[in-house]
């Protein structure tokens, strides 16, 4: 069994006693329910766990009264709410229990960001955290240098969920991930925004994912898919706030030459990206490695800045005379620059245009060789044990 931790554990365990709602959002089977378990194992005090999928708790939530809420949470200083979205008007019932009970932290798992706090029109602003929990970093794998190394096509391949793991058998691994996006992912949006039409948006889906690390025309989509480019927006939105895709936009310090209005589009895993396509061939039977490295290397580094709290912009760079580079990171105004090549170059090269127009910013090259140095977390809690 693949030990690992889950780096938020001991963030959302010292947020427990601020009278806050404290909101856990991640996509489908991304470890939610197994973090919340592994906390109420450390958590000491009196607690009230409820699944919002529970038909039973969906009607206890329905009588909006402090009274019902008290009688609801009882002792308990701590409530535990699993898939709160699927109760209606959730957002206002929440703000209610926790204006009411200044004793009460109301910890609220969500695999979107769809209803949890704008879908009632009672916003929790002041009254909650937010916490993001991604498919496993690499730093919470217990691995040693080697064993990463060792098992990084693995995750090019398979991506990051945690069951991913368990499973030894490589086709197995296959058919989880293709069940995943078929009766988990794509069924948030369906049922959340009355859409119909699964099939445009696993189309979509399927052409975001071979123009990674490409950028993406909305009217292109748009003519492709048979629907108004309105739609195309509404649909990558809807795939945003699921926690499928995300978009990086195009960086510009107002140079006339800058590409300002650009945008690419990436898959948070890249199990996930490859089960869409079908393509779960290895590194040497793919034409396809430079996007698929760059897909994994954002999305770590995306994860890494989430759990450090470090506030990092992501964009990408490009000229309209083609000079681009893959990856521009901003943090308190410090610009760093990243090329990521899955074939490592001789050399990092950096368009004169960029070093010229942005003399201070940091320069890297991310590739087989150094990734390790770019994507570790320096985790600031220790870590806490847990095995699937």
């Amino acid at each position: 069994m693949k030990k690992f931790y889950r780096i938020i554990e001991n963030q959302i365990l010292k947020s427990i006693h601020t009278n806050k709602v404290l909101l856990l959002y991640g996509s489908r089977r991304v470890g939610k329910t197994f973090l919340l378990q592994s906390i109420l194992q450390k958590y000491s005090g009196e607690y009230q766990f409820m699944n919002g999928e529970d038909m039973d708790v969906q009607a206890l939530f329905q009588k909006r009264t402090i009274a019902n809420y008290r009688a609801l949470t009882g002792n308990a200083r701590l409530l535990v709410l699993d898939e709160a979205q699927v109760i209606p008007d959730i957002g206002s019932a929440l703000k209610l229990m926790i204006d009411s009970q200044p004793e009460l932290t109301i910890l609220a798992t969500g695999s979107s960001s769809l209803d949890l706090v704008n879908k009632s029109g009672e916003p929790l602003t002041g009254r909650n955290l937010n916490f993001l929990l991604f498919p496993l970093a690499h730093s919470e794998l217990e691995e040693t240098i080697l064993q990463s190394r060792q098992n990084l096509d693995e995750r090019l391949i398979y991506g990051s969920y945690p069951e991913v793991f368990q499973i030894k058998d490589y086709p197995k691994k296959a058919d989880y991930l293709r069940q995943l996006v078929q009766s988990y992912l794509l069924k948030d949006i369906l049922a959340y925004s009355g859409i119909r039409h699964a099939d445009k948006i696993f189309a979509l889906l399927k052409m975001v994912a071979f123009q990674s690390g490409s950028e993406v025309s909305l009217t292109e989509l748009s003519n492709q898919l048979g629907i108004s480019k309105l739609t195309v927006e509404s649909y990558l939105d809807l795939l945003t706030k699921v926690f499928v895709l995300y978009k990086l936009p195009a960086f510009s310090g107002n140079l006339r030459n800058e590409i300002t209005k650009g945008s690419k589009w990436f898959f948070y895993d890249t199990g996930i990206r490859n089960a869409v396509i079908s393509n779960f061939n290895p590194p040497a039977l793919r034409n396809d490695m430079g996007s698929l490295w760059e897909t994994y290397i954002l999305s770590e580094r995306i994860k890494r800045s989430q759990y450090l709290n470090n506030h990092t912009q992501f964009y990408f760079w490009r000229t309209y005379q083609q000079q681009e580079i893959d990856l521009i990171e901003e943090v308190n105004g410090q610009i760093s620059a990243f090329e990521i090549k899955y074939s490592t170059p001789s050399r990092l090269k950096i368009p004169a245009t960029f070093r010229n127009s942005y003399p201070e910013a940091k320069l890297h090259l991310i590739t087989r060789e150094t990734y390790l140095d770019y994507i570790n977390i320096s985790d600031p809690f220790s870590p806490q044990e847990s095995q699937i």
